[in-house]
């Protein structure tokens, strides 16, 4: 693994660190700069995001702001779908992959711009969720995490926060669900011989040092502004990869 990735995984880790949405950057990272197949980059971010998903569970534990039954329904729905997703994963074309991943950065960058420009909306009382929410919720964080390598906060808190769930709870779970997303995806592909353990450490141990820095700078720094410049930034490279798909798939 170059220099130049290293450092990229530890922007990444910095971005999770600091506003939760930079693993979306990762695989097109791992793809586009160090040219390593997508089928090879999902499954070493999936590894990855155990090391970061765990240090995010201990520091949201550690200030109560996980919300523990609420996980274990999660669960129930992201175990065996982020294993399905593992195991689709090889019998789905890469460049509808990168479609995918560039279709939720698009979504993220959008929905981040959305709630920074009107942070005060009032919301209308949300109706109560029920267990069996959280476990559908948890099927679709769980496959699409593991399909495109986004982990999960990705696709989890813009779900929540949409049916009610304040943000901090929203991020704890987030936090709390990579760990079993991450272990159980990372399982189904080891099963399929698609899983480089060793990018996938150097990865995690790029990312978890950008992730402490990240956390750090976040609390010293304007932290909305640099919102919505990621935010702009995740929607200008999506729109960017699907292009690049496009052409590849010469349709313009």
């Amino acid at each position: 693994m170059s220099l130049t990735l290293i450092v990229v995984c530890l922007i990444v880790g910095l971005l999770i660190g600091a506003v939760g949405v930079g693993g979306v950057l990762l695989v097109p990272a791992l793809s586009i700069i160090g040219n390593i197949d997508v089928h090879s980059a999902i499954p070493a971010s999936m590894l990855a995001y155990l090391a970061t998903g765990v240090i995010g569970a201990i520091v949201y534990a550690r200030q109560g702001s996980i919300k523990w039954d609420k996980v274990f329904w999660l669960c129930l729905g992201a175990v065996p779908s982020s294993f399905l997703g593992s195991i689709s994963l090889l019998f789905i074309p890469a460049p509808l992959v990168m479609f995918l991943i560039a279709f939720m950065m698009i979504f993220a960058g959008i929905d981040a711009l959305l709630k920074s420009f009107r942070p005060n909306r009032n919301r209308k009382q949300a109706p109560r969720l029920l267990r069996r929410h959280f476990i559908v919720i948890g099927f679709i964080t769980g496959f699409g995490s593991s399909i495109t390598g986004t982990g999960g906060p990705l696709i989890l808190i813009p779900i929540v926060i949409f049916l009610g769930l304040p943000v901090l709870t929203a991020v704890g779970l987030s936090q709390a669900i990579q760990v079993p997303i991450a272990i159980f995806a990372s399982i189904g592909n080891w099963m399929s011989g698609n899983l480089d353990i060793k990018l996938g450490l150097v990865i995690a141990a790029a990312m978890v040092v950008g992730t402490f820095v990240g956390a750090i700078l976040i609390h010293r720094l304007p932290g909305e502004p640099i919102r919505k410049f990621l935010a702009f930034f995740l929607v200008l490279v999506g729109i960017g990869i699907a292009f690049q798909q496009l052409l590849k798939l010469q349709l313009f």
